[in-house]
C-alpha cells in the first residue's frame, strides 16, 4: 500500500444490493448516482461481509458510509462489526461512535473507553423509561395544562434523553403521547387548531431607525476575522481529499503521524504560508486577495509566509516582473519571510522525478501536444504508457543531458487515462527547452511543470496552508495523488472565489494583450486595476487591503464585484487622508469690477472640512483679486429654480471668500464664445446666495494662476463582463481617458510632490502623477466625489 494513504475497491453496486439492506427505493436510487457514496457504500458492505440485513442495521450502515470521518478509517471494520453484532443499534448510538473517532483519527482504539462513550452494553428497561416520563411531566405540568396539546413534544424527549442517552426514543415519544392524553383528556376543537403565531407591531417610521440603529447585530467572529475558518497546522492529519480511480480504487490522502510530527518539529508548529505568484507579468488587484489570504493568515497566527516566484517556464519570465512583484508586495504592506524561487528546487525535483520512475509512477513520452490531448479525450493510454522502467531512466537521462530535440519527448505521470477528472489524465511533469533560465541558469534543459513542481515545492517549504482560487479545485487530486506517490509531507488545501471586477479584464493573457498592443499606456495605465496602475492613479494600500477585507475570504460563486464597491473604499480613506483644495478645469475668467486695481486680500482656505480655528498648519491660502476663474459650467445665461451658479443678475458665493453678483457678459467673435464675466463682490457678506463655488485668482495683476495638467479616467470596458465577449477588444471605452491641459490651481499646489493627494473641492480626489516635473504638475483623478456604492453602505 502507498504511504500516506488507504485504499479500497468494492464492487460494482445494483440496486437489488441496497434494497437487501432495507433502504428505501428513494434512497438506494439518490445513491447510486453518487459515485462517492457508492463507492463508500460498497466498501462498508464489503466490511460487513452481508448480502441483507433488517432495516435498523441498513440505516447504520448507510450513514457509516455517508457520515464516517475520513481521518479514522482504519477503525471503520471494528464498528461496522459493532453494528451488525447490534452491539450499537440506535441513531444516537452511532452518532456517539462517530464522534468518539473523529477525535481518536488514525490512532489506536481504546475499546473501554469506545463502548464507553457511545454505551455498548448498556440496557434501558421499559420500566426506567416510564419512570423518567413520569419525573419529566410532573415537572412541566404548568406547561402541560396551560398549552396542553400544543406542548413541543420534542422538547420532553429530550429531558427524558438526558437521563437515558441510550434508551429507546420510539418506546420514549410513545409513552409522552399516552401521558398526556391520559392528563389532557380527548382533545378539543380548540387542540386542533394550529397555533397563529403573533406578528410584530411595527414601530413608527421614526422609530424605526433608531431601533435599527441600536439593534444592530455586532459583527460576525468570522467578520472581525475572517481567518478563524482556517485550522491550526497540529490538525493537519485529517483526509484531505478522496482520489478516485476509474477502476474503483479510492486513495485517502492524508498525513500520517509521523510525517506531521516531523513537519510540526521542523516549523515549531507554527503556520506557513506562501504566496507564489508565476514571474510573467505585473500583479493586478486579484493578487491583492491572494495576498491578504496567504500573508494575512500568516501575520494573524505568527507565522511565516514565503514570496515564491513560480518560475518554470524559462521564456516567460522576466526580471522587470520579478523586481515589480517584490516592490509591490512590499507596497501593499506585506513582509515576505523568504524570498524563494521553484527553480531553487529544481535538482530535489528531478530526482523525485527518477524516483517516479522507479516507482513505475512516471514514463517517457513521445506523443506530440495534439496526440496527448486526442488520446486524453478518448481516454486512450499513451503506446509508451507501460514502457520498462529502465527504459524511462535512460530516456530521462538522454533528456537531461540534452540529446533529444526540443518537443520530441516528454515524462508523464501515470496516472489514471480513463478518469473523468483530466487533471488525472497522466499529467506533463517535464518537457524539454532549449532555454536558459533567468534565474537558475543555462544548468538545465528539462523544466518542471506546474502541476508537477508546485505540490512538491509546497511540501519542501512545510507550506501548513495552499491557498488558491477555485478553478484549482479540480487540480486538487492530482496535487495529492503526487505527493502520496513520493511519501511527502501534505499541507491542507483550501480554494477560495476569484476576485472578479466589473468593466475590467483580470487575466494576464488579456492585460497582456493590452499592454504589449499599446491600447493602454503600459502595466501601470491608471485605467488598469493592476496594482501599479491603482497606485500610480492615487490608490492605497490602506485602500485596497479594506475592499478585499469587506468582501471576504469564501468558495462562494466567482460572482462580479462592482468597481463602486471598490471606488467606495477608495473615498473613505482619501476622504480622511486627502487635504482640500482648489483647481479650476475649464476656467472662465471673472473681472470684480468693484475690486480696486493692484489689490490682493489673502483668505484662508480648509484643508480638512473640520480645521480647528488655532491650527495654522490646518490652512492654505487663496488670494483673491480682481480677476478670478470659475468652471465653464457654473455660468448660464438663462437662471432657473434649480441652478445654484451664477447667470446676469444673479449671486453666487465664491468658497471661503466673497458672494459675487453678475453684472455683464463679454462676448467673443463668435456671438455664441463667452470670454470673460463682469461681477461685483459683497465685501460686507450680507447677502446670502445659496450656490457656492470653487474658485483660483490671479495672485498678482497680470500673473496667471498655476497651470497643471489633469488626467481624467473612466471605466476602460463598456460592459459589466467585457471577459465573456468575444470581441472584447471592441467593448474599450473610448472615452476612457481625458487630458485636461489648461487648469488653473491654488498657488499652494505649487509644492505638490509624488505621492501626495488632494480633494480637488467638488471635482474629486486627484494624486501626483509621475510625469510630474518642477515646471508641469501632472494630476491623476483617482475617483469622483459621487458616491452611489456608499448610499447602501457596504456589503
Amino acid at each position: 500500500m502507498v504511504t500516506g494513504v488507504e485504499g479500497e475497491k468494492g464492487p460494482a453496486l445494483k440496486l437489488e444490493t441496497l434494497l437487501a439492506l432495507g433502504l428505501d427505493q428513494r434512497t438506494a436510487e439518490n445513491a447510486l448516482v453518487n459515485s462517492k457514496v457508492t463507492a463508500n457504500l460498497a466498501a462498508v458492505i464489503a466490511e460487513a461481509g452481508i448480502s441483507g440485513c433488517d432495516k435498523s442495521v441498513g440505516n447504520l450502515l448507510y450513514a457509516v458510509a455517508t457520515k464516517y470521518p475520513n481521518n479514522a478509517l482504519v477503525h471503520r471494520p471494528a464498528l461496522i462489526n459493532y453494528i451488525v453484532s447490534t452491539k450499537i443499534k440506535s441513531p444516537a448510538q452511532l452518532d456517539a461512535a462517530l464522534s468518539f473517532l473523529a477525535n481518536v483519527g488514525p490512532e489506536s482504539l481504546d475499546i473501554g473507553k469506545f463502548e464507553e462513550a457511545c454505551g455498548v452494553g448498556v440496557v434501558v428497561s421499559i420500566e426506567e423509561i416510564h419512570s423518567t416520563v413520569a419525573e419529566v411531566l410532573k415537572g412541566n405540568m404548568e406547561a402541560i395544562l396551560e398549552q396542553r396539546y400544543h406542548i413541543n413534544v420534542g422538547s420532553l424527549c429530550g429531558q427524558v434523553r438526558k437521563k437515558h442517552p441510550w434508551g429507546d426514543a420510539k418506546a420514549t415519544k410513545e409513552e409522552i403521547e399516552k401521558r398526556l392524553a391520559e392528563i389532557l383528556g380527548p382533545k378539543t376543537e380548540a387542540d386542533n387548531v394550529k397555533p397563529v403565531k403573533k406578528k410584530k407591531e411595527k414601530p413608527a417610521k421614526v422609530e424605526e431607525k433608531k431601533v435599527a440603529v441600536a439593534t444592530a447585530a455586532p459583527p460576525s467572529e468570522e467578520e472581525q476575522n475572517p481567518y478563524t475558518i482556517f485550522p491550526q497546522p497540529a490538525e493537519n492529519n485529517k483526509v484531505h481529499t478522496e482520489i478516485f480511480f476509474s477502476d474503483g480504487n479510492i486513495w485517502r490522502a492524508h498525513n500520517t503521524k509521523e510525517i506531521l510530527e516531523k513537519h510540526l518539529m521542523e516549523t515549531g508548529g507554527k503556520v506557513m504560508t506562501r504566496f507564489p505568484p508565476e514571474p510573467n507579468g505585473y500583479l493586478h488587484i486579484g493578487h491583492a486577495k491572494a495576498m491578504f489570504i496567504d500573508f494575512g493568515l500568516a501575520k494573524e497566527r505568527n507565522g511565516h509566509c514565503y514570496l515564491r516566484f513560480d518560475d518554470t517556464n524559462p521564456e516567460a519570465e522576466k526580471k522587470e516582473y520579478i523586481d515589480h512583484i517584490q516592490e509591490i508586495v512590499q507596497w501593499m504592506g506585506w513582509e515576505p519571510y523568504k524570498v524563494t524561487y521553484t527553480s531553487d528546487y529544481f535538482q530535489a525535483l528531478y530526482e523525485h522525478a527518477v524516483e517516479l520512475i522507479r516507482k513505475g509512477l512516471a514514463y517517457v513520452d513521445h506523443q506530440t501536444g495534439e496526440q496527448i490531448k486526442e488520446y486524453r479525450e478518448k481516454k486512450m493510454d499513451s503506446p509508451w504508457r507501460d514502457r520498462p522502467i529502465e527504459e524511462s531512466l535512460r530516456l530521462f537521462e538522454d533528456m537531461r543531458c540534452g540529446l533529444i530535440a526540443e518537443g520530441a519527448a516528454t515524462l508523464r505521470m501515470k496516472q489514471d487515462m480513463q478518469n473523468d477528472n483530466k487533471n488525472m489524465s497522466d499529467l506533463i511533469a517535464y518537457r524539454i527547452k532549449f532555454t536558459p533560465h533567468p534565474h537558475a541558469g543555462d544548468k538545465w534543459c528539462i523544466y518542471p511543470s506546474y502541476d508537477y513542481a508546485h505540490c512538491m515545492v509546497d511540501s519542501f517549504e512545510n507550506i501548513t496552508h495552499s491557498l488558491c482560487t477555485l478553478e484549482f479545485d479540480i487540480r486538487r487530486p492530482s496535487y495529492y495523488w503526487l505527493l502520496v506517490a513520493l511519501g511527502l509531507y501534505q499541507p491542507h488545501v483550501w480554494e477560495y472565489s476569484r476576485l472578479n471586477i466589473s468593466n475590467t479584464v483580470m487575466s494576464k493573457r488579456k492585460l497582456n494583450r493590452l499592454v504589449t498592443e499599446k491600447w493602454v499606456d503600459g502595466w501601470d495605465d491608471p485605467r488598469l486595476l493592476t496594482l501599479a496602475g491603482l497606485r500610480r492613479r492615487g490608490v492605497s494600500a490602506t485602500a485596497i487591503n479594506s475592499f478585499i477585507r469587506g468582501i471576504g475570504i469564501t468558495r462562494s460563486d466567482n460572482s462580479l464585484i462592482r468597481v463602486d464597491r471598490l471606488e467606495y473604499h477608495i473615498r473613505e480613506e482619501l476622504n480622511k487622508t486627502a487635504s482640500r483644495t482648489m483647481v479650476v478645469m475649464h476656467p472662465l475668467k471673472v473681472v470684480i469690477t468693484n475690486l480696486e486695481e493692484g489689490k490682493v486680500i489673502d483668505l484662508d482656505g480648509k484643508k480638512w472640512p473640520d480645521a480647528p480655528a488655532d491650527d495654522a498648519s490646518s490652512y492654505y491660502k487663496v488670494p483673491f483679486s480682481r480677476v478670478v476663474y470659475i468652471e465653464k459650467t457654473d455660468f448660464r445665461l438663462k437662471d432657473s429654480k434649480d441652478y445654484y451658479g451664477l447667470a446676469p443678475g444673479k449671486s453666487a458665493l465664491l468658497r471661503y471668500a466673497f458672494p459675487i453678483k453678475c453684472t455683464e457678459v463679454i462676448y467673443g467673435d463668435n456671438p455664441d464664445e463667452i470670454v470673460e464675466i463682469r461681477a461685483e463682490y459683497d465685501p460686507s457678506k450680507t447677502s446670502k446666495p445659496k450656490g457656492v463655488l470653487h474658485w483660483v485668482a490671479e495672485s498678482a495683476p497680470g500673473v496667471e494662476p498655476l497651470k497643471v495638467e489633469i488626467r481624467l479616467f473612466e471605466k476602460l470596458f463598456l460592459s459589466e463582463n467585457p471577459a465573456e465577449l468575444e470581441d472584447w477588444l471592441g467593448d474599450l471605452n473610448p472615452n476612457s481617458k481625458e487630458i485636461v491641459k489648461g487648469a488653473y490651481a491654488a498657488p499652494s499646489l505649487a509644492t505638490a510632490v509624488l505621492g501626495d493627494k488632494f480633494q480637488f473641492e467638488r471635482l474629486g480626489y486627484f494624486a501626483v502623477d509621475m510625469d510630474s516635473t518642477p515646471e508641469k504638475l501632472v494630476f491623476n483623478r483617482t475617483v469622483t466625489l459621487r458616491d452611489s456604492y456608499g448610499k447602501a453602505g457596504p456589503k
